[in-house]
């Protein structure tokens, strides 16, 4: 199961806030259930008609099974870490969710 997650930061937000921001998505990279954590921003690739790079930040979780997922969504204490300490950050998020076709 993957969780993908965009956002796109309120343009007024000072570096201090940016910088929480930050850390505070790179800090649920380190869930320990997690099979891997990514934490980028847009890559500087050629603009073309299908690609976005309006989007300040991007989060990648890979959950092993979609139990560890639902635990993260509605118990994990570092997501609800970030979401109280971020969400005032932020004024659009959007959450692609994927499972593998074998």
């Amino acid at each position: 199961m993957i969780h993908n997650v965009y956002f796109w930061l309120k343009k007024d937000l000072s570096t201090e806030q940016v910088e929480i921001f930050e850390n505070e998505l790179i800090a649920l990279k380190t869930i320990e259930y997690l099979e891997h954590g990514f934490v980028g921003k847009p890559a500087p690739t050629e603009e073309r008609p299908v690609t976005d790079h309006s989007f300040s930040y991007s989060l990648v979780l890979h959950f092993k099974n979609m139990e560890d997922h639902e635990f993260y969504q509605k118990d994990c204490p570092k997501h609800k870490r970030f979401v109280d300490i971020c969400k005032p950050f932020f004024e659009r998020v959007i959450v692609y969710d994927t499972s593998p076709i074998h």
